[in-house]
């Protein structure tokens, strides 16, 4: 998983903002055309060598839209760029720049410069940061931070990446539930300011086993005399921190929250997980998702060394090839029906397309299915008669039509008789394929994303090559 993208907001900057009188359907166009022009004109000026141009709108410029534009450069202009970071944002930078160009940037610096863009970070996002420098810079950020924030930070690097304790901060806010909410107001007035995206306090005993969540709602509009018991959430659910982060996704989704507790197995209040790092883990999801279909890494730097990017696509290019060989040697075995009847061989491309289309739609919905836990194995026997109807249903119609045209075509309805039943022979297959595939790679702890396309497109061409070519062997010979 990638280490997650802090999406704070901007820090405020010098004078007062004037209102904004845009519609709000349109800000979120405006936002992506500013961002886009910002970007556009520190390219600009990196071309036309204008360096003091370059510092003055990076400075002006939010630490996610500089990894933006540094991911968007070849790697000699991200050098260029980054010797004109603001130092206290380097830390912010890294964490959000995909893993293989934070590993690079964090190897061009020395030990001193990591320390120091460490500083000020919060505990998960040190953690991930940690997670990719070397072990005397973390040991030296270690012993730079007092002996609470140490305990804190080596409990959130105890847990997985990907879990609930990984994503999890500990900038918590608790509360007794014997007090009143007027002595909690006292007390977040003392404290002056509250963590992001806090929209929750938590309330917790004497031994900070967790109780229950206190709405900011409810604190503001309560009677003020009312002790927190009486006011408090005790449904509001807590999180397991071994909890897996796909498993904490779905329950933001559910629920609508915005931040919630992650609680120990003996009851411990540990920390809380907010909705900015549930999108972030939603955003990996969905590129890995994307991209494994093709073998390819989510974290891969488009503008990586040639001979990385070729070393890492050829794993996946040469599996493929397997594949196209055991395609090619099923139609080798029936060479002598192609040479007989030469409209078989004009007809092979189609009954492969077909079938590989159809299946390709099914695992879709089957792979996005059990990311989101819909597809069960309680459920998985409806899904395959279902799609097998789908399969069929589509089958007997584009099966007709190929049919059809290939009798009108060729002069004979031997042939479009024999396009007919193999179209809808693949079509059949491509719809159980689908489905059986990805259950049963999810059943042998593989990704389906990352290995279903290609075990569905040797399926659908050996079987359309063999329903094709054997028919045609046994009618037209």
């Amino acid at each position: 998983m990638t280490a997650k993208a802090r999406n704070k907001s901007e820090r405020s900057r010098s004078g007062r903002s004037k209102p904004d009188s845009t519609p709000p359907e349109t800000r979120p166009t405006r936002a992506r055309a500013d961002k886009e022009s910002r970007l556009a004109a520190v390219r600009a000026a990196l071309e036309q060598g204008t360096m003091r141009g370059v510092q003055r709108m990076l400075n002006a410029m939010h630490p996610g839209e500089i990894a933006s534009l540094l991911e968007s450069l070849p790697p000699a202009n991200r050098e260029l760029v980054w010797e004109f970071v603001d130092p206290q944002s380097e830390g912010e930078v890294l964490l959000e720049l995909n893993e293989e160009a934070r590993a690079a940037f964090i190897e061009s610096m020395d030990a001193e410069e990591l320390v120091a863009a460490a500083e000020g970070l919060e505990v998960d996002d040190l953690a991930d940061l940690l997670a990719g420098v070397p072990e005397t810079v973390t040991r030296q950020v270690l012993r730079s931070m007092d002996q609470q924030d140490r305990e804190r930070l080596n409990m959130v690097r105890s847990f997985p990446e990907d879990s609930a304790g990984g994503l999890m901060n500990t900038d918590t806010v608790s509360v007794r539930p014997d007090v009143s909410l007027e002595v909690v107001l006292r007390y977040l007035r003392m404290r002056g300011e509250l963590p992001d995206k806090t929209d929750r306090l938590f309330v917790v005993d004497r031994h900070d086993r967790y109780l229950g969540a206190l709405p900011l709602t409810r604190l503001l509009t309560d009677d003020p005399e009312r002790p927190v018991a009486e006011v408090l959430d005790s449904e509001a659910p807590g999180i397991e921190p071994t909890q897996p982060a796909d498993e904490v996704t779905k329950l933001f989704e559910e629920r609508d929250l915005v931040s919630a507790p992650v609680v120990s197995a003996d009851g411990r209040l540990l920390g809380r997980i907010t909705v900015d790092d549930v999108v972030d883990v939603i955003r990996d999801q969905a590129d890995h998702s994307v991209l494994s279909m093709a073998g390819l890494d989510e974290e891969e730097d488009l503008f990586a060394a040639v001979t990385v990017s070729a070393r890492r696509r050829a794993l996946w290019l040469a599996v493929n090839l397997l594949t196209c060989l055991l395609a090619a040697w099923v139609v080798g075995f029936y060479q002598a029906a192609i040479e007989e009847v030469v409209a078989l061989a004009a007809l092979m491309p189609i009954v492969a397309s077909m079938g590989g289309v159809a299946g390709t739609q099914t695992v879709t919905l089957m792979i996005r299915g059990l990311a989101l836990g819909q597809v069960q194995a309680t459920n998985a026997r409806w899904l395959l008669i279902r799609e097998m109807a789908v399969g069929a249903l589509n089958g007997v119609a584009l099966a007709t039509l190929v049919g059809l045209g290939a009798w009108l075509i060729f002069g004979t309805w031997t042939i479009g008789a024999i396009i007919f039943a193999a179209l809808l022979i693949n079509l059949l297959a491509a719809a159980v394929v689908g489905v059986l595939v990805p259950l049963t790679l999810k059943r042998l702890r593989i990704d389906p994303a990352l290995a279903s396309g290609v075990v569905l497109t040797t399926f659908t061409d050996v079987i359309g090559f063999a329903a094709l070519l054997g028919l045609g062997s046994v009618y037209l010979l």
